[in-house]
C-alpha cells in the first residue's frame, strides 16, 4: 500500500497492458547482432582466411536468418522468464562452440563438425589434456571478446524479451525478412564457384570459412539426417580413354634396374595390364542401385596401369610398412640421424613426392598409406572409421596374407585411438597397441618408438629365418607427435643436448621436432641390425613416409617454424608445402635408383601390388603403380602421374602432373620446362581430379567393394 504525499493512496503499479524499455528493432536485432559478431571475431582472428569476400555477404545473410529465426522462436513463448533462459543458455552454448572452434583451428589448422568434435573429445582430453591449459592461455584475447553478446544479453534481456513480446505484424515482418536473407544466403552458396562445398562435398573445415558456424551446424545436421547431395557423377566420366598409351612410354634409363645388378638384371620384363577378370561395363548394365551403377561405370572408363620393369621385383619377400608421426624431410639429417639418411639416398630415391594435407590428421594419411584411396570426409566422419565395418579385400593385409603372410601391425599409443583398432582390423591386420598386446618399458608423451620396434620385431624375424614364413609388418609410430618443446615432448628431452649442440641458433619449435625425430632414427637402426644380423635385409623391403606434414609447428597467426627448418617461405595454401620423402628400401639394392615421377600417399598400395606381383586390379585404387609407364608426359590420359591435393585451405583442387603444377591458390598452371600442353588439358585434369576425389568417397560411403565380384 502506497501514498502520496497529499495523503491520498496511489494506484497500484501494474505489468499488464505495458511493455518493458525498448523498441521492437532492438529487441529483434540482437541475436542476428550477436550471431554476426561471433562469426566475424572467428573470421578475424582466422589468418589464414580472406577477411573481405564474398564468404562475409553470405556469413552476413545466414547470420540475420539465423538469429531471426532464434529471436522468434524465443519470443513465442509465453513465459517470458523461460524465454530470457532459454535465450542466455543459447548464447552460452553458442560462446563455447565458437571458442572451441577457434581451439580446433589454432590447434589442428582444421574446423571440426560438432558430431567429429563429440566422437573425439575423450580421446583428445585423455591425450592431449596437458595441453589444453596452454590452448586455452593461447586464446584468452579471444575468449574474452566472444563473451560480450553474452554479458550484454544478461544485462538487456529485459528489453530483449518484453513482457507481451511482438505483436503479430512486427512478427510477421521479421518472418519475411528472416526468409529474404535465408533465400539470399542459399542462392549465394547453392550457386557458384562455392556451391560444391555447399552440397556434395561439404565438409566443417571448408564449409566455415565459406558459410559460418551456424550454417555449417545446419548443414552437418540436415545432412546426417537426409544425406549429403550426390555429386553430379555422370559429368566427371570421361569416355574409355582408349587413346592412352599402352606400354608406349620411354623407359628413363636413370630408373632401369637392368642398369643396377643388385635390381636382377636377367628377370624377364612381363606385360600386359594390371587387372583382375572384372567387367565393370557388364556389372554397370546389371546394377539396379544408380549409384553402383555410376561407380561401375566410372570404373569401366579407367585405363589399368601396364606391368612394367618393377613388376614382381619383390615377389615372395618380406615388407615392412611404416607411417611415420610428422614425418618431413626436414627431420633427414646426415649426423642427427643417419639411418634415415641411409634409408633414404640408398634403394629406390624419390625426389617428387607428396603428402597432401586430408583436413584428418593422422588418420587421413594413415587411411592413405594402408588403402591406396583418397581419404575423404564420409558422411560427416573420417575416411578410415567409415571403412571399419565395409568390404576392404584390396589392402595389402589381405592381399599378403591370401599368399600366406603374416600380417602383424603394432602403434605405440592407445590402441583404440582414432578408432583404429576397428579400421586397421578390418583391413586385415593382426593389429596391437599400447593397452592390448604391446608392451612399453616407459609410457610417456610420446612413447619410444624404439622401444616398439624392441618389443616387436624379434617375433616375425624368427618366425621367418626359423619356419619360413614371410611377413607383411605394418608400424604407425608416435615419437615425432607434436607438440614440439622440451616440456611437451619427452623424445624431444631425451634428445635436447645433442640437437641445441649442433643448431644453437635454430627456435625451440625447430629444435626439438628435429631431436623427436632422432627416436624414429634410432627405431629403424636396431630394425636394419636385426634384419641385417639374421641374414634378411636383402629379403626385405622397408617403406615410410609421414601420415602428414609437421603442422604443429606453425603458430596461427603467429610463426611458421616449419619455414625456419626448410630455410624458405611459403603458405599453406602452395603444394611445396606437402612435398615429402618415401623411403623404399632394401639391402638387396645396392645402387640408388632415382625416382622422379611425380607420386603420393595413395600410389603406394598400389605400386607395392606391383612390386610384389600380388593379384590386384589398378582401377580399384585412387593411386597408380608409380613405375608405370604407359602414359605420355605431354598428353592427358587418366593413368598418367597424378598427385590430388583435395580442396587445398577450401579454394578447391591443387594437382601435379609429369606436365605441370596447378595451384588452386592462385588459380595458375604452371607447365614444367620444355612441356606444352593443349588448350583442353587443364580442364580435362582438373574433371579427372573431381572424378577420383567423389568417387573415392563413394568407394567408402555406398561399400562398393562388396559389389564387386573379385576372382579368387
Amino acid at each position: 500500500m502506497s501514498y502520496s504525499r497529499k495523503g491520498k493512496r496511489a494506484a497500484p503499479y501494474r505489468h499488464t497492458g505495458r511493455r518493458s524499455a525498448g523498441s521492437p528493432l532492438m529487441s529483434a536485432l540482437f541475436f542476428p547482432a550477436a550471431l554476426l559478431y561471433h562469426e566475424l571475431l572467428l573470421r578475424a582472428f582466422d589468418r589464414s582466411t580472406p577477411f573481405f569476400d564474398l564468404a562475409l555477404l553470405r556469413i552476413l545473410l545466414f547470420s540475420l536468418a539465423a538469429g531471426l529465426l532464434m529471436f522468434l522462436l524465443l519470443d513465442l513463448l509465453p513465459w517470458k522468464g523461460a524465454a530470457r533462459i532459454a535465450g542466455g543458455v543459447l548464447l552460452g552454448l553458442g560462446t563455447v562452440l565458437f571458442c572451441v572452434e577457434r581451439g580446433c583451428r589454432a590447434t589442428f589448422n582444421l574446423y571440426y563438425g560438432l558430431g567429429f568434435m563429440g566422437g573425439m573429445a575423450g580421446d583428445v582430453t585423455g591425450d592431449f589434456g596437458s595441453t589444453v591449459t596452454s590452448v586455452i592461455l593461447s586464446m584468452i584475447p579471444f575468449i574474452l571478446l566472444s563473451f560480450v553478446p553474452l554479458v550484454a544479453y544478461l544485462l538487456l534481456r529485459q528489453m530483449v524479451f518484453q513482457e507481451e513480446g511482438q505483436d503479430s505484424l512486427t512478427r510477421i515482418i521479421l518472418a519475411v525478412g528472416l526468409v529474404i536473407f535465408q533465400l539470399g544466403g542459399w542462392a549465394l552458396s547453392a550457386f557458384g564457384g562455392a556451391s560444391s562445398y555447399y552440397t556434395y562435398e561439404y565438409t566443417a573445415n571448408v564449409s566455415i570459412p565459406h558459410f559460418g558456424v551456424m550454417t555449417s551446424l545446419r548443414l552437418e545436421l540436415e545432412y546426417a539426417l537426409l544425406g549429403i547431395p550426390d555429386p553430379p557423377l555422370s559429368e566427371f566420366i570421361d569416355p574409355v580413354d582408349s587413346s592412352a598409351p599402352t606400354g608406349s612410354g620411354t623407359p628413363d634409363p636413370t630408373v632401369d634396374p637392368s642398369n643396377h645388378p643388385s635390381a636382377e638384371p636377367t628377370r624377364p620384363i612381363p606385360t600386359g595390364p594390371n587387372t583382375l577378370n572384372i567387367d565393370f561395363a557388364a556389372l554397370a548394365e546389371g546394377e539396379s542401385n544408380q549409384k553402383i551403377q555410376n561407380i561401375h561405370q566410372y570404373m569401366a572408363s579407367l585405363t589399368p596401369s601396364e606391368k612394367n620393369q618393377y613388376t614382381g621385383m619383390f615377389e615372395g619377400k618380406n615388407l615392412i610398412l611404416l607411417t611415420a608421426e610428422g614425418f618431413s624431410p626436414y627431420a633427414i639429417d646426415q649426423e642427427l640421424t643417419p639411418t634415415l639418411y641411409k634409408l633414404t639416398h640408398q634403394g629406390f630415391v624419390f625426389s617428387n613426392f607428396y603428402q597432401p594435407d586430408w583436413t584428418q590428421s593422422t588418420c587421413g594419411g594413415e587411411f592413405a598409406i594402408t588403402t591406396g584411396i583418397i581419404p575423404n570426409w564420409v558422411n560427416g566422419g573420417l575416411a578410415a572409421n567409415a571403412s571399419a565395418d565395409i568390404s576392404m579385400p584390396n589392402t595389402l593385409a589381405k592381399l599378403f596374407a591370401a599368399k600366406g603372410y603374416a600380417v602383424p601391425a603394432w602403434h605405440n599409443h592407445t590402441y583404440t585411438y582414432y578408432g583404429r583398432d576397428k579400421y586397421l582390423g578390418n583391413y586385415g591386420y593382426d593389429y596391437k597397441g599400447v593397452g592390448n598386446g604391446l608392451e612399453l618399458a616407459h609410457v610417456v608423451w610420446p612413447n619410444s618408438d624404439l622401444e616398439m620396434m624392441e618389443a616387436t620385431v624379434d617375433g616375425y624375424i624368427n618366425d621367418y629365418v626359423q619356419n619360413g614364413k614371410p611377413f607383411h609388418a605394418y608400424y604407425m609410430t608416435v615419437s615425432g607427435h607434436g607438440y614440439y618443446s622440451w616440456g611437451g615432448n619427452a623424445m624431444s628431452r631425451k634428445h635436447r643436448e645433442t640437437v641445441e649442440a649442433k643448431y644453437p641458433n635454430l627456435s625451440e619449435t625447430s629444435q626439438a621436432y628435429l631431436a623427436c625425430n632422432m627416436e624414429l632414427d634410432l627405431a629403424l637402426e636396431y630394425l636394419v641390425d636385426k634384419l641385417e644380423a639374421a641374414g634378411i635385409a636383402d629379403d626385405t623391403l622397408i617403406v615410410m613416409t609421414g601420415d602428414h606434414y609437421p603442422y604443429l609447428m606453425v603458430e596461427k597467426g603467429g610463426a611458421d617454424y616449419y619455414n625456419e627448418l626448410r630455410g624458405f617461405e611459403d603458405s599453406e595454401g602452395d603444394t611445396s608445402r606437402y612435398k615429402n620423402t618415401l623411403l623404399m628400401w632394401s639391402g638387396a639394392i645396392e645402387t640408388p635408383i632415382p625416382v622422379d615421377t611425380p607420386c603420393y600417399t595413395p600410389d603406394i598400395v598400389p605400386t607395392l601390388c606391383n612390386l610384389f606381383g600380388l593379384n590386384y586390379d589398378s582401377r580399384l585404387y585412387s593411386g597408380r603403380d608409380i613405375f608405370a609407364e604407359n602414359y605420355q608426359v605431354d598428353q592427358y590420359s587418366n593413368c598418367m602421374p597424378l598427385v590430388v591435393f583435395a580442396n587445398n585451405m577450401g579454394k578447391g583442387n591443387s594437382w601435379i602432373t609429369a606436365a605441370g603444377t596447378y595451384e588452386a591458390n592462385t588459380k595458375t598452371f604452371t607447365p614444367n620446362p620444355g612441356v606444352t600442353v593443349d588448350d583442353e588439358y587443364v580442364s580435362r585434369v582438373h574433371r579427372l581430379v573431381a572424378a577420383k576425389v567423389n568417387y573415392s568417397k563413394l568407394i567408402i560411403q555406398e561399400d562398393y567393394y562388396a559389389h564387386v565380384p573379385l576372382p579368387e
